[in-house]
């Protein structure tokens, strides 16, 4: 394993790998509402709100879906560099 992976912690303790993740979402169009649904009946879905709101749609390059309780600006804040 890469000592280097950048880890992004997307709400609740629960992180994904900054270098997997294609884009950032926002949940509210029907397009991306069709893909959650679409990545769900094919088991690629992962829900990261622990029951709350989803607020942002995080795509992977390996097709899999994470949902999560964070704003889309708070989660792409995560990977800009610390200052």
């Amino acid at each position: 394993m890469d000592k280097n992976l950048l880890l992004i912690n997307v709400g609740f303790g629960n992180v994904v790998a900054a270098s997997r993740v294609v884009a950032i979402v926002a949940p509210g169009s029907s397009p991306i509402k069709r893909l959650r649904d679409e990545a769900g009946q094919r088991g690629k879905i992962v829900d990261a709100t622990q029951g709350r709101k989803t607020r942002a749609i995080i795509i992977t390059d390996s097709d899999h879906i994470v949902l999560s309780a964070l704003q889309v600006e708070t989660i792409t804040q995560r990977f800009a560099p610390e200052k």
